[in-house]
């Protein structure tokens, strides 16, 4: 059965999607609940995730359009429709390289909305043309202003490496949006989008009405979907991308979860589906990493490197306090916020006793993506070898052909600098751990950062390795060590043939020495 239904990929304008006949996941209850108040709200959301969408959303419904919101569910509980006017700035389309360039686009908004509501000839700048504009916006409507700014931090985070751009930066956002506060008296409804959070900002250190509703539980799945959300709206679209990988209806659903489901943005809310993730997959009908090819995540992983971060704490999840939802800086000591804000990371569990979120990778597109991605930064494997690399690794267990395996394994370890330290062993662990981590996406892989059970475990059909290394010490001692700590014993009545892997790490070669199987 071939469906043809039209999927709003790349599409944030809410009119067009309305208009046009594209699929659309009903965010419209959650839309009224945030417009019936007054307040001054703030969400921040990885790239993607719906944002821009629904700024455009707010603006239709303060349009009052309510021909675009006919069978929705806020068509039941508006009963008014009541137009007001909207300044909409989107701040996500420029490229902001020089100082001028931020102030290019303010002011062709500016040029813009003064166009229609005129100009003072003392509005000799970009906060004081700002305030003017709000303020003839509501004398000449006789209604509150509505302000929607979309992606506020963009300008910050494309400066963040260049301080003195950055403070500028700071300095013409920290003018402009502090009219927000002065101009209150004029406004009806404020909304701005982000990808980092404010509160460490000092762009908004003036601004502090602000109600920031990125945590908040009421709002935890207004941008992204929900598993029910997919399968009521994309049920036709869910069983042809089944039906190309012999899949049934709830194998296609849990491939999908796994994939692409499992943002949390509180604790103990649902899990969210990456939307441009989803509908890729439902248009192309193929399971990709679509959401990570838009970004590669370069800078973060030079933080990684600068900061000597333990990779495997990362890759493992990482215990934390709320600090990680609201720092701003990218700092070596800590690159933990900036992964999380970037996406990368989300929140899996939460300890009310102590205030501690766990965080880990959302789903296997973004574990395995970034894994991938990091091979490159520690190792001499370039990009297009990664991937020939690792699906050599898991063929060559799957038969059983164990020096061909650690033949390869040895080319991972090529530029371990000369001197062995205790900074190179910790890059030897890295890779190694990076490995191990990556074949678990293929085959079964377990892989320890702790003493007390094998370094690795891998399962194919035929076969359970159990892996040890070690640093300084001998293929015997390790084989050793597998059979004296009884790492075997749990898969003893397993079935499959039972192999065991000792390996030292020469310090002179700085790479595999000898190993022994057993």
């Amino acid at each position: 059965m071939n469906i043809n239904r039209k999927l709003p990929i790349g599409i944030q304008t809410f009119e067009r999607i309305r208009t046009e006949n594209f699929l659309y996941v009903d965010k419209t209850a959650m839309v009224y609940q945030l417009v019936s108040a007054a307040t001054p709200y703030f969400l921040s959301r990885p790239r993607r995730f719906g944002k821009s969408l629904l700024i455009s959303t707010f603006e239709s419904y303060f349009e009052g359009r309510k021909d675009l919101f006919e069978g929705l569910a806020i068509a039941e509980l508006e009963k008014d429709w009541i137009q007001y006017p909207v300044l909409h700035l989107d701040l996500n389309a420029e490229k902001y390289d020089a100082p001028e360039r931020l102030n290019i686009i303010i002011n062709s908004y500016l040029a813009r909305w003064e166009k229609k509501y005129g100009r003072s000839e003392d509005e000799d700048s970009l906060a004081t043309r700002f305030t003017g504009v709000i303020r003839r916006a509501y004398e000449q409507t006789g209604r509150g202003v509505v302000v929607l700014i979309d992606e506020y931090d963009k300008p910050l985070l494309q400066a963040m490496l260049n301080e003195p751009l950055l403070e500028e930066y700071r300095r013409i956002l920290k003018a402009f949006y502090g009219v927000l506060k002065s101009a209150d008296r004029y406004l009806r409804f404020v909304f701005l989008t982000g990808v980092t959070k404010f509160a460490q900002v000092s762009v908004f250190s003036d601004l502090n009405q602000l109600n920031d509703i990125s945590m908040d539980s009421s709002y935890a799945t207004l941008c992204g979907i929900t598993a029910e959300e997919l399968v009521e709206v994309f049920t036709p679209e869910i069983h042809q991308l089944g039906s190309n990988y012999q899949l049934s209806f709830d194998e296609t659903v849990n491939k999908m979860a796994a994939q692409y489901d499992g943002y949390h943005f509180c604790e103990n809310s649902p899990g969210m589906f990456n939307p441009f993730s989803v509908l890729n997959a439902l248009q192309k009908k193929k399971f990709d990493n679509y959401w990570f090819h838009t970004g590669t995540p370069t800078f973060l992983v030079e933080l990684l490197k600068e900061s000597d971060y333990d990779l495997r704490l990362l890759i493992d999840g990482i215990e934390t306090d709320s600090s990680s939802f609201s720092e701003y800086r990218a700092e070596t000591s800590n690159p933990i916020p900036m992964i999380y804000q970037s996406g990368y990371l989300t929140i899996k569990d939460y300890d009310p006793r102590f205030a501690l979120y766990l965080l880990k990778f959302p789903n296997d597109e973004v574990q395995y993506a970034f894994l991938k991605f990091l091979l490159p930064f520690y190792s001499r494997i370039n990009e297009n070898e990664r991937g020939f690399f690792i699906g050599k690794f898991v063929q060559e267990l799957e038969r059983g052909d164990i020096p061909s395996f650690m033949e390869r394994l040895k080319a991972f370890f090529a530029d371990i600098p000369y001197e062995l330290n205790d900074k190179t062993e910790r890059h030897y662990q890295v890779v190694f751990y990076l490995v191990f981590k990556l074949l678990g996406e293929y085959i079964g892989a377990e892989v320890s950062s702790a003493r007390g059970r094998a370094d690795a475990v891998v399962k194919t059909s035929d076969y359970i390795y159990v892996f040890e290394f070690k640093l300084n010490g001998s293929a015997e001692a390790a084989l050793q060590q597998i059979d004296e700590k009884g790492y075997l014993l749990p898969y003893t009545v397993d079935g499959r043939e039972l192999i065991k892997i000792g390996v030292d790490f020469n310090k002179e070669e700085r790479n595999i020495g000898s190993y022994l199987v057993g």
